[in-house]
């Protein structure tokens, strides 16, 4: 069975209610209020309660500004969050896992205190459709060990590159948490900062250097030719590069995707993914409640038509309905599509950025299907094992299938041999299904969101039967444990939770919408031609993934405009 995503509260709560300790199960925000005439004021207005506007709006209410959070959906999260479709079962509809949350986040927000657990994805299995698979874990010498089962250069190789890409990480890790410079400014201050990325570039050490050069300029098959020989182990590399985007394993972008998906971390650990108790939708809970407590409001039910201006001037923003919300500050956390051509009219923008974006890529092409299984899946050979799915499945068992599935997407199909990424997170977190049972979250790439023949509502169910077939390949007697299947895809994500075009990003993670580019030259510091009108979403640096750096970086910003009086 197949079920679009529910609009409606799963437990059937009103949009608006909440529970004693302020948040309520389903995402429901806490202190959510409903006005139907007047005029309100506010310091600060933020559109959009993903967790990039639930970070920003908590700094700036921990910074003293009398801010209000606007959510058009009746629950906070946007594709961070979780659902119950299915009594017992928590579905985490849309993103799954974390691992970029930026620590300086969780300590000033006193995210612990309020409630953040995340939990650790231990193992990386990749299967083979030969009975051969690859178990990784946290202990690195016996990762060496399973790697050496298919070819002993490829574990010396493997350490090798881990470690260089640990560097390279760790030289960069600054940069993801600083607003880039503006290399289109004469500011003096901006060309020191040029200067600084600069120098900072050329110090680097001679080999680190050199692999971000080659992860800059590189697909990811490139790279993975020069070190590895075996093609389970190349493949489980290569994944990383194509997540979420319309990119093969061998186009040059998937590099730098690469490398984007190695710069997180978990409780200290570089490249490590978490998942948080309760699923993503209780890590947006977190932030609600933290959001609360430092006094910010939170209004569910509240889509907002336009940003309204003066003279190049925020005045605040106006919902649908009329009610007009006054404030000299207006933060979209939407995507560059959303800010710069719904809130406003693009032609009150300048005509350079409105061009500009629109060439800027959304291209969505990553599904998600859900599963509620009565028990855990069997791989051949490893009965019995369900330390397997503590962590994340990759199937996609060689380059050259990784790349035949991006083949049929880019003619407008999705793939018939799907690459999926999954997580069992009922072995994480037991509490996600009744006992016994488990929730199974599969990101399924390549699944373009312009289709060339039919329509996604037409398609939806032959891309579950698709995915489910493909399951049982891998795992013989995977459909007689699926209890119920939900069948996300590109065109539902953006009607949902209004992604353009469905990107999970919110815009592609290439060179030319990264860092000085994103979303576009000159307004990659979080504002935007109007005074008073900034960005906060993942189209903003440091870019897409369950970070809440656009959020932060961007408060930074609105406070130290304030302080020096706009």
């Amino acid at each position: 069975m197949s079920v679009t995503p529910n609009s409606a509260s799963p437990d059937g709560a009103s949009p608006n209610s909440a529970s004693p300790n302020g948040a309520s199960p389903n995402g429901a925000s806490p202190k959510s209020t409903s006005r139907k005439s007047g005029t309100h004021r506010y310091d600060a207005v933020v559109i959009g309660a993903g967790h990039n506007g639930l970070v920003h709006a908590t700094y700036l209410a921990r910074a003293g500004m009398k801010t209000l959070l606007l959510e058009q959906r009746h629950l906070v999260g946007g594709a961070a969050i979780t659902e119950e479709l299915l009594p017992g079962f928590q579905f985490t509809t849309f993103s799954y896992a974390i691992s970029l949350l930026r620590p300086e986040i969780v300590d000033d927000l006193d995210l612990v205190e309020h409630g953040l657990m995340v939990l650790p994805l231990a193992n990386t299995f990749q299967p083979g459709l030969d009975g051969e698979h690859l178990l990784l874990g946290p202990d690195a010498d016996a990762n060496y060990h399973e790697i050496a089962r298919f070819s002993a250069e490829d574990a010396e190789a493997a350490r090798d590159l881990d470690h260089l890409i640990a560097r390279l990480c760790v030289a960069l890790k600054p940069w993801m948490d600083r607003i880039p410079p503006n290399s289109r400014s004469d500011d003096p201050a901006e060309l020191a900062a040029v200067a600084e990325l600069r120098a900072f570039m050329d110090g680097l050490d001679p080999d680190v250097r050199a692999l971000g050069e080659r992860f800059a300029t590189s697909s990811a098959a490139e790279i993975l030719e020069t070190y590895f020989e075996h093609d389970l182990v190349k493949s489980l590399y290569a994944s990383s590069g194509i997540i979420g985007s319309m990119v093969s394993p061998r186009d040059r972008e998937s590099g730098l995707i690469w490398l984007f998906h190695k710069m997180g971390e978990y409780d200290g650990s570089p490249g490590s993914w978490g998942f948080h108790k309760g699923g993503n939708g209780g890590f947006t809970q977190v932030l609600a409640r933290a959001c609360a407590a430092f006094g910010g409001e939170i209004r569910t039910g509240a889509r907002v038509q336009r940003v309204v201006h003066e003279d190049g001037v925020v005045r605040g923003v106006e919902l649908e309905g009329g009610e007009r919300i006054e404030a000299p500050v207006v933060v979209s956390a939407l995507d560059p599509r959303q800010t710069f051509t719904r809130l406003v009219d693009p032609g009150d923008m300048p005509a350079d950025l409105i061009e500009h974006l629109e060439g800027y890529k959304y291209q969505g092409s990553a599904s998600k299907v859900n599963f509620a299984l009565s028990g855990l899946p069997t791989f051949p050979g490893l009965e019995g094992e369900a330390d397997l799915f503590r962590g994340f499945t990759n199937l996609g068992p060689s380059i050259e299938y990784l790349h035949q599935a991006f083949t049929e997407a880019k003619e407008g199909r999705f793939s018939r041999r799907p690459f999926i990424d999954c997580c069992v997170q009922s072995t994480v977190d037991p509490e996600m299904s009744p006992p016994g049972k488990h929730v199974m979250s599969c990101f399924v790439m390549y699944t373009p969101y312009k289709l060339a023949e039919g329509t996604w509502d037409d398609q939806r169910d032959a891309l579950g039967d698709t995915v489910q077939e493909t399951l049982e390949e891998f795992f013989p007697g995977f459909s007689e444990l699926v209890l119920h299947r939900e069948v996300v895809t590109p065109l539902d994500i953006e009607r949902t939770v209004g992604l353009s075009e469905g990107n999970i990003f919110a815009g592609e993670l290439f060179d030319s919408q990264l860092f000085l580019s994103r979303p576009a030259p000159g307004w990659n510091q979080y504002r935007t031609p109007l005074s008073g009108y900034y960005q906060c979403g993942s189209g903003t640096h440091p870019g897409g993934c369950v970070s809440g750096g656009p959020g932060m970086l961007a408060a930074r910003q609105v406070m130290s405009d304030a302080q020096k009086g706009g």
